[in-house]
C-alpha cells in the first residue's frame, strides 16, 4: 500500500506583535494588513454582536471560545448603527478553522461577512497561549495580515506593528458616531417575530453617540422611550433644545480621556441644568471625568460575557457583558460621587452615582448582546430616576 506524502498546509495569515513576535495561521474574510490592539473575548456565544461593537474599533479581537462561526450571520445580529461604515473590530483571531453555518437564522457564512464588512480573521493558532501572554504581558499593538500567497514582507509588518502608538490618548468617537440627530424607535427583538416599533412613547431620551450599541436603543425604547441619538460633539445647548427627559451617555472605542476634551464641559452643562443622566462604559468614564475623577489604561482589559459584578446599592452579584480597556480609579472619585458597583474579578469600578441627583452610570453593559440580561434593570432605574424628577418638578 503506497504511502501519502505528507502536505504541509500554507501559512496565509500572521499576527506581528510591536515587540517582533510572529504568529503564523490561516487567513479568513479580508485580505490585507491592518494595525490594531489585540484582546481577548471570553464569551461563548455572539461573535457577530460582539465585531460590530464599535467600542471595539481599533482592536484585534482573539476568542478564547474555540469554535466560532458555526451559526452564520445575519442582518439582525449587528449592533453599530451604520453597519456600511463597518465600525467595530478590525480583526479577529479564532483557534479551529470556521466551519459551515448550521442555523436557521444565518443568511450568509462567517468568512463571506467578514469580507463584506473588511474584517481580517487569522485562524488555526493557540488562542490559550495568546491569551496567556496578555495576561501575563498586557495588550500588545500588533498587525494582523492576510495573504492568500501567502507572501509577507515580516520586516515592514514588524516596523508597521512597532511604529503604530495605540490606543491611549486616541479619541475615536468621532470616527464611528452618527453624524447628524436621528429618531430611534426599534424595541427588542421578539423570537420568531424580529423587531418592533415603539408606538406610543412615554419619555424623551436623548442619547449623545460616542458609539453606541443598538440594542441599548431598543431598550431604552422597549420601556417607552422615543430616543432622539445625536453626535458626540453636540452641545448641552442642542440636547436641551430637545427638552429631553433624560441624557444617556453612550459606550464607544478609544482613551476617555480624549473624548472627554470636548465631552466633559458639554455632561458639566447638563449637570447644572439637572437633567437625569445615564451613562454606560466609554460614557461612565467621562461621566466620571466631569465630576473630577480620572481614567487609567488597564493591563488586560475587560471583554467577555461571565464577568462577576457585585451591586452595592442591591448587594447582590450579577454576571455581565464587559469590553473596556480603560477604567475610572475608584479613589480618584471626589466627595459626594457614590461607586455603586464593582468588578469581582480584580476590584477595579464598575459603577456611580452623583449623591442626592438623578444622575448615574457603569462600566459594564447591562443591554448584554451578548451575554446575560442579570443588569437589565438599570434601565428601569433610569427611568424611575425620570419619574422622580418628574414628579419633582411638578411639586
Amino acid at each position: 500500500m503506497a504511502s501519502e506524502a505528507w502536505t504541509e498546509r500554507k501559512t496565509t495569515a500572521v499576527l506581528v506583535l510591536a515587540d517582533g513576535t510572529v504568529i503564523e495561521g490561516y487567513g479568513v474574510g479580508a485580505e490585507g494588513a491592518v494595525e490594531g490592539e489585540v484582546c481577548f473575548n471570553t464569551a461563548l456565544t455572539g461573535y457577530q454582536e460582539i465585531l460590530t461593537d464599535p467600542s471595539y474599533t481599533k482592536q484585534i479581537v482573539t476568542f478564547t471560545f474555540p469554535h466560532v462561526g458555526n451559526v452564520g450571520a445575519n442582518d439582525d445580529d449587528h449592533e453599530d448603527l451604520t453597519p456600511a461604515n463597518a465600525c467595530g473590530a478590525v480583526g479577529a483571531i479564532f483557534r479551529a478553522d470556521v466551519t459551515s453555518p448550521s442555523n436557521y437564522r444565518s443568511a450568509s457564512h462567517l468568512d463571506a461577512w467578514l469580507k463584506a464588512r473588511g474584517v481580517i480573521g487569522l485562524t488555526g493558532i493557540d488562542t490559550r497561549a495568546l491569551t496567556a501572554w496578555i495576561r501575563d504581558n498586557g495588550m500588545p499593538n500588533a498587525v494582523i495580515a492576510h495573504s492568500a500567497t501567502g507572501e509577507f514582507d515580516l520586516d515592514a509588518l514588524k516596523a508597521r506593528a512597532k511604529a503604530w502608538p495605540g490606543l491611549v490618548g486616541l479619541d475615536l468617537a468621532r470616527d464611528v458616531a452618527v453624524g447628524q440627530s436621528a429618531v430611534w424607535k426599534q424595541t427588542p427583538w421578539i423570537w420568531d417575530a424580529g423587531y418592533a416599533d415603539m408606538a406610543e412613547p412615554k419619555y424623551k431620551i436623548v442619547a449623545v453617540d460616542y458609539g453606541t450599541k443598538r440594542n441599548i436603543l431598543r431598550l431604552m425604547s422597549g420601556l417607552g422611550a422615543e430616543v432622539i441619538v445625536m453626535p458626540p460633539t453636540s452641545s448641552a445647548e442642542e440636547i436641551l433644545a430637545h427638552e429631553p427627559d433624560g441624557v444617556f451617555l453612550s459606550n464607544g472605542p478609544g482613551d476617555p480621556a480624549a473624548t472627554g476634551e470636548y465631552a466633559v464641559p458639554m455632561i458639566r452643562e447638563l449637570l447644572a441644568a439637572e437633567v437625569p443622566v445615564f451613562g454606560i462604559c466609554l460614557g461612565h468614564q467621562i461621566l466620571a471625568l466631569a465630576l473630577g475623577g480620572t481614567t487609567e489604561k488597564m493591563h488586560q482589559g475587560h471583554h467577555g460575557a461571565n464577568h462577576p459584578v457585585k451591586d452595592f446599592t442591591t448587594g447582590k452579584v450579577e454576571i455581565v457583558s464587559m469590553n473596556h480597556g480603560f477604567a475610572v480609579a475608584a479613589d480618584s472619585l471626589p466627595q459626594g460621587v457614590e461607586e455603586t458597583h464593582r468588578s469581582l474579578f480584580d476590584g477595579t469600578n464598575c459603577g456611580l452615582r452623583l449623591s442626592g441627583k438623578p444622575v448615574f452610570s457603569v462600566q459594564h453593559h447591562p443591554e448584554a448582546s451578548p451575554g446575560p440580561q442579570d443588569s437589565h434593570y438599570l434601565f428601569q432605574r433610569f427611568f424611575d430616576l425620570i419619574a422622580e424628577s418628574r414628579a419633582k418638578k411638578a411639586a
